[in-house]
């Protein structure tokens, strides 16, 4: 997620997994994966060693692969073909000790996670360390005024968001606002307006792919995005109050 009008590029720490593998020759079928998949290629770049789509979803190898599957839900704002096992019951978020040192992301932290304990979905979320966690995410850092994270895999969440220290100078509900989207990334959700970055972001009407594979309608949402009508908006404004729209809502309970 960025700022709004604002052009960032967020590293990411995670490695691509896989013993005595070419990390070039698994980021090229990622990318193919992906274009097969249906994303644009202008819309796909590879940054620090990693792939990214929508210029904050990183993509796995074995997340790419699954987005070529055929798809056995319904066409049911948008998400992937890829989503968060019923079996993972509690979500721990675990932050860096250096994230923890910036208040008001740790903050904004906290909220975003009770902004998903407050709508009884499929699974809780908690703050880390703790025990009886069925599946794990890490808050780490990045530079800029934004994040990023991932899509799931393997019935898996994510394992990290990555959040921009220039966040705090921002309040605390904007903080809330991108963790709480990097969180929704982690758990299989698109940019509600991925057809036109330009809703939310500005500048030209870009669109990170059609809604064939990658990004699929979730049933009882609207097919289209408005200026604040999301947290999953691409881009974020310095007046995001951090809470859920009624598409928001209506999206999670439909999925979890």
């Amino acid at each position: 997620m960025f700022k709004k009008a604002a052009v960032l590029v967020a590293s990411c720490g995670a490695l691509l997994s896989g013993c005595g593998s070419d990390p070039q020759i698994e980021n090229q079928e990622i990318v193919s994966n992906l274009i097969e998949a249906g994303f644009p290629e202008n819309d796909i770049m590879v940054v620090d060693g990693d792939v990214y789509v929508g210029r904050d979803a990183l993509v796995t190898l074995e997340a790419s692969r699954e987005m070529l599957q055929t798809d056995k839900g319904t066409q049911e704002q948008y998400r992937t073909t890829n989503l968060v096992s019923s079996t993972k019951t509690k979500i721990c978020i675990n932050p860096t000790s250096t994230f923890n040192t910036y208040t008001r992301l740790s903050q904004g932290l906290d909220l975003a996670i009770a902004n998903y304990n407050g709508l009884g979905l499929t699974f809780s979320m908690a703050r880390g360390p703790t025990t009886g966690c069925s599946a794990n995410i890490t808050a780490t850092i990045t530079s800029g005024a934004g994040g990023s994270s991932g899509f799931p895999s393997g019935g898996n969440p994510y394992g990290t968001i990555n959040i921009g220290t220039d966040l705090q100078s921002y309040s605390v509900d904007v903080n809330e606002h991108v963790i709480t989207h990097e969180i929704g990334h982690t758990i299989g959700f698109r940019h509600s307006d991925y057809y036109n970055r330009s809703i939310s972001c500005g500048g030209a009407a870009t669109n990170e792919g059609p809604s064939t594979v990658g990004a699929i309608l979730i049933s009882g949402t609207p097919s289209t995005a408005t200026v604040g009508g999301s947290i999953m908006n691409s881009c974020f404004r310095s007046t995001e109050s951090g809470e859920w729209t009624s598409s928001d809502r209506t999206a999670l309970t439909t999925i979890y």
